[in-house]
């Protein structure tokens, strides 16, 4: 059985199940590859996206990480694409949807988000079964519909989020309070050694009071008036 890591599959000319030959100078002519169930684990390697003669990939039933790699439509001749049963993130590439060969396809059992891309060959794979079991995909064939506003959550970014608001949160109210001391404090700083100050808020406060008082009694009044006439 090939057991060994993502790095090594540039290695290999021809790799069949629980076969492996190794070749370096021909590797632009590998046709197949199937390392399903061999406990791989990492990325993707971006060297399988230079293998233009690659018509069948299968690396389902491992431990790959990370997203499907962005130019995975420069494998042009790929007709058989298996990534199922892995721990794969992040969006499906639009780029996938240049793959005019393509006829099978499974990303089943991932965790794969956002919204499935469309486009020539993809149109065709109308099969659900395709992306289940992934939470978070949405689009056709899946009768999830994707929202406008809304992504995937991402526990990561709510944690990040939370952390980078509480500084500006307390810087905030640092603020506030040191604004409202300086002015409070400057004010009555002022009245204290400032004596005719004093005596003129005095007074305005007592003018401001009695305008109050007289235009409530006259207000009273009024009603008073009102009510009795009628």
């Amino acid at each position: 059985m090939y057991r060994d890591t993502a790095a090594n599959y540039a290695n290999m000319m021809q790799v069949l199940k629980g076969v492996a030959l190794d070749y370096t100078k021909t590797l632009q002519y590998i046709t197949n590859m199937d390392l399903s169930g061999n406990k791989l684990v990492g990325e993707i390697p971006e060297t399988l996206m230079a293998l233009d003669a690659l018509v069948g990939l299968n690396l389902s039933y491992n431990h790959l990480s990370g997203g499907i790699p962005i130019n995975i439509g420069n494998v042009k001749s790929l007709f058989s694409l298996d990534l199922s049963a892995n721990e794969l993130t992040g969006m499906i590439p639009p780029s996938l949807g240049a793959l005019n060969f393509l006829s099978y396809l499974n990303l089943s059992r991932n965790n794969l988000s956002g919204q499935i891309p469309t486009g020539n060959q993809l149109q065709t794979l109308t099969d659900p079964l395709i992306y289940a079991n992934n939470p978070y995909l949405c689009g056709a064939p899946l009768p999830k519909e994707c929202s406008p506003h809304k992504k995937p959550p991402t526990a990561t970014s709510k944690n990040k989020g939370g952390h980078a608001n509480k500084p500006k949160k307390v810087w905030f109210y640092l603020d506030i309070m040191t604004g409202f001391a300086t002015g409070f404090w400057g004010i009555i700083g002022v009245l204290f050694f400032k004596k005719q100050w004093r005596h003129k808020l005095f007074k305005f406060c007592e003018e401001i009071r009695d305008k109050i008082y007289v235009a409530v009694a006259v207000r009273v009044l009024k009603m008073k008036r009102g009510m009795e006439a009628t």
